[in-house]
């Protein structure tokens, strides 16, 4: 089976415009005949698009003396590259195309708060914000960033959410929860490029072959409107993403529905290894755990099964 790579840059679409390109071609892959308009769809993505909350949780904010007390002598600013997927609770656009909105954009504006810095704010492809930390372009990556063995080897992680790996498909569909990847034997699954997920995707493809199965074929997408687009025109079978923004994509767009949870991971703002920063934030997020600011960022998205208790420094890999 042929594995689709589209890992070249893209821009990303606001969030308005992917979801209303997945929701004209929900009746296509719906395999219920029916049909759709295009000014129907639209209508509806500009709803979902109105949907994305805005409410301010991050304003009341205050300095705290002893976290920005731990940051490098003479930080006063920071690059952060954020990965805008298009998808809420993750990093996408409000309707007007340009602002940024998301738990990861709350998160980091209260840390940032915390520590008293400002904030010089770039975006790029999920797959480009790793790499581009160790050579100095950014101070930090926002893109829930999941924290595994592998990627500690060479990035530092402080951790805010516990998020991890799911599946999602068409209602029509007769897959149920995924335990095992050789459920998936001889599907196409669609999954984000650079992602723990189409990383876990083809480490195990071999589990197809060794039972004498076929192996299934591994779409990866730089962003979320193409993948839902596949899997709504059928050329997928099946999505592998983040819990939460599974969640949320089935929730506002008919015809889909969440399988299961399948891998829990810790989630991180990723450094390059070795920074100085680590301590800083990490007791920037502990202060908003402790001063009740983290439970309405995660109220506010829907996400409080994804809390912690505390944040770590690049703890070890979630095994689940």
């Amino acid at each position: 089976m042929r594995t689709l790579t589209r890992t070249h840059r893209r821009h990303f679409l606001p969030f308005a415009l992917i979801s209303s390109a997945a929701l004209v071609l929900t009746a296509c892959g719906s395999g219920s005949g029916g049909t759709d308009s295009a000014g129907t769809a639209a209508g509806a993505a500009a709803k979902a698009a109105d949907q994305i909350p805005t409410t301010d949780v991050v304003s009341g904010v205050r300095e705290d003396p002893a976290a920005a007390g731990l940051l490098p002598p003479g930080v006063r600013s920071l690059n952060v590259a954020y990965a805008v997927g298009g998808t809420p609770p993750g990093t996408s656009y409000l309707p007007d195309g340009k602002t940024l909105a998301g738990q990861d954009v709350d998160f980091t504006h209260a840390v940032a708060k915390v520590l008293g810095v400002k904030l010089r704010t770039g975006q790029a492809g999920f797959e480009a914000i790793l790499p581009a930390l160790d050579s100095g372009k950014y101070d930090l990556g926002v893109g829930n960033f999941g924290v595994t063995d592998e990627r500690r080897r060479t990035i530092d992680f402080v951790t805010y959410i516990n998020d991890g790996q799911g599946f999602a498909a068409r209602k029509d569909s007769k897959l149920g929860a995924i335990t095992d990847l050789k459920q998936l034997c001889g599907l196409n699954v669609a999954t984000g490029a650079g992602t723990t997920f189409e990383a876990t995707l083809e480490k195990n493809k071999h589990l197809c072959t060794d039972a004498g199965k076929k192996a299934y074929g591994v779409q990866t997408y730089s962003d979320s409107g193409a993948l839902w687009s596949s899997l709504q025109q059928g050329r997928s079978d099946v999505v592998m993403s983040t819990i939460n923004g599974l969640r949320y994509a089935v929730a506002h767009q008919p015809g889909l529905k969440f399988l299961n949870e399948f891998h829990r991971l810790d989630v991180g703002f990723a450094f390059k290894k070795g920074t100085k920063l680590a301590p800083a934030f990490r007791a920037a997020v502990n202060r908003l755990i402790a001063d009740g600011t983290y439970e309405k960022i995660l109220a506010k998205w829907g996400t409080k099964a994804s809390a912690i208790k505390e944040s770590r420094i690049s703890p070890p890999e979630l095994k689940n």
